[in-house]
């Protein structure tokens, strides 16, 4: 085992420490709960969903502690109480889709009507999960929950950066022994992840693209599929006659909810130039009246940056931005408070495409607004880049917003809103272009992409002896 530390992003301070297992272990776990996979897949989909209503239960019997453990990891409050509502939510939701999971019926083959044919779904044995900081809890389970009721075992490799919430979910996991005979959660470091990848026989992976691409390529020189929820760059379109005060609302909050650490961050604001002034204005005003959760973490909208690292981007986008001839209207300065370190929403105006803020991910509370003069125009500025995680549209009618979101070059749109993503799970999508690889995390889809279809082929006459196939006759 290595030895890792993790950091308080609230006091700056390294306070925990763990140990990483190495492949060996990892290897050891793995091979555990194979062991118990095929009794797991055997006892039918209403069976596991007992067992996993049952670990609702004990999530919520743990919910202090696993709260307390991702407060610590992340520095917020009410979003660690609500990562944990979340998963047990999920539960339900992922019962409603197998539900509503049709039999597969007999089909008379249209070729040779003595043949008929159905669909048998196996589960994979194995499935890998390598989760981000953001939400240490929720971005694991999020995976993990549908690949338990399909009839997978389960291994979680969570980031190192966020790790202390571990211990109290697996203790909420062993009061659940036959969950706990099929999904672990180990901690470690990049090379506990590439060993969970190495003995996966399907992997999810949540983060960014540099490291997604490893994780394709180790995956695809394995033959196993790899379903990747890689970064974003979303774009937020308004239209004139667009509501400013709806639109500004939701341009902040889908910009700067969890301090801009999540992949469906509105990240560029495209603004019709005839309201733009005033959308800026109003903008700026609401984000001057945003508040750090310092030194009262009960107080305040604007958490601490998890990850330190994610300083030095943010400090260099600014930087770049300004250099380039950008104007800072408010915030712009990474602010140390209790050894902990924190931006303030900030609004960016005369950015420009070649800018740093404007094509590469932030991960944080930056707003650059730009005027544009015709819709094409705003489309084709949307569209560019190498992102296509998720986009918004507001304008006067949902009409006239979906016309536009439907030329969006992304996965996910909202209209008249912002980063609905974050907080509806029902719409299956799509990461395009760098955004991702594989079937949906939501919908059908996204509990289907954990079973493997079989056909079954019956034939209902006398088999075709190998005469029907001599070469007498033939010219």
């Amino acid at each position: 085992m290595r030895t890792f530390t993790a950091r308080d992003p609230r006091t700056g301070v390294h306070d925990w420490r763990g140990q990483a297992l190495d492949p060996a272990e990892v290897a050891e776990v793995a091979t555990r709960l194979r062991a118990a996979q095929a009794a797991w897949e055997g006892r039918g989909a209403a069976s596991r969903l007992e067992v996993l209503r049952a670990f609702g239960q004990s999530l919520r019997r743990h919910a202090e502690a696993i709260s307390a453990a991702l407060e610590a990891d992340t520095g917020r409050r009410r979003i660690a109480r609500l990562e944990i509502d979340s998963v047990v939510a999920s539960i339900e939701a992922w019962a409603r889709v197998v539900a509503a999971d049709a039999e597969p019926q007999w089909v008379q083959g249209r070729g040779l009507p003595s043949v008929r044919h159905t669909a048998a779904w196996k589960a994979y044995p194995l499935v890998g999960v390598v989760s981000p900081w953001n939400f240490p809890l929720l971005l694991g389970m999020i995976d993990a929950v549908p690949a338990l009721l399909a009839g997978c075992a389960v291994l979680v490799k969570p980031s190192e950066v966020t790790p202390r919430f571990i211990a109290p979910v697996m203790a909420a996991v062993a009061e659940v022994p036959d969950l706990a005979a099929v999904f672990a959660i180990v901690p470690g470091d990049g090379a506990t992840g590439q060993a969970v990848v190495d003995v996966a026989d399907c992997v999810c992976f949540t983060g960014s693209v540099a490291t997604g691409r490893k994780v394709a390529v180790q995956a695809a020189g394995r033959l196993i599929p790899a379903y990747l929820e890689l970064g974003g760059k979303d774009p937020l379109i308004v239209l004139e006659g667009a509501d400013l005060e709806a639109a500004t609302d939701a341009a902040l909050r889908g910009s700067v909810l969890s301090t801009g650490q999540a992949c469906q961050s509105i990240e560029r604001i495209y603004v019709d130039r005839p309201i733009h002034d005033a959308f800026l204005t109003r903008l700026v005003e609401k984000a001057e009246a945003a508040r750090l959760n310092w030194p009262d973490i009960t107080a305040g909208e604007i958490g601490p940056i998890i990850f330190d690292r994610q300083t030095d981007i943010l400090a260099a986008q600014i930087a770049d931005a300004k250099a380039k001839g950008a104007r800072v209207l408010t915030g712009g300065e990474i602010e140390t408070h209790g050894g902990g370190r924190w931006l303030r929403p900030t609004v960016l105006s005369g950015v420009t495409p070649d800018m740093a803020v404007m094509r590469d991910e932030t991960f944080g509370p930056l707003l650059p607004v730009v005027a544009f003069d015709r819709v094409d125009e705003a489309v084709a500025l949307a569209n560019d880049g190498e992102y296509g995680l998720s986009g918004a549209v507001f304008a006067a009618t949902l009409e006239e917003a979906e016309a536009v979101g439907r030329r969006l070059e992304a996965g996910a749109i909202s209209l008249n809103d912002a980063a609905l993503t974050s907080i509806f799970y029902e719409a299956a999508k799509q990461g395009f272009k760098a955004s991702g690889l594989g079937p949906s995390r939501m919908g059908e889809d996204g509990y289907r992409r954990f079973l493997r279809r079989q056909a079954l082929i019956a034939n209902t006459a006398r088999p075709l002896p190998l005469a029907a196939f001599s070469e007498e006759g033939s010219t």
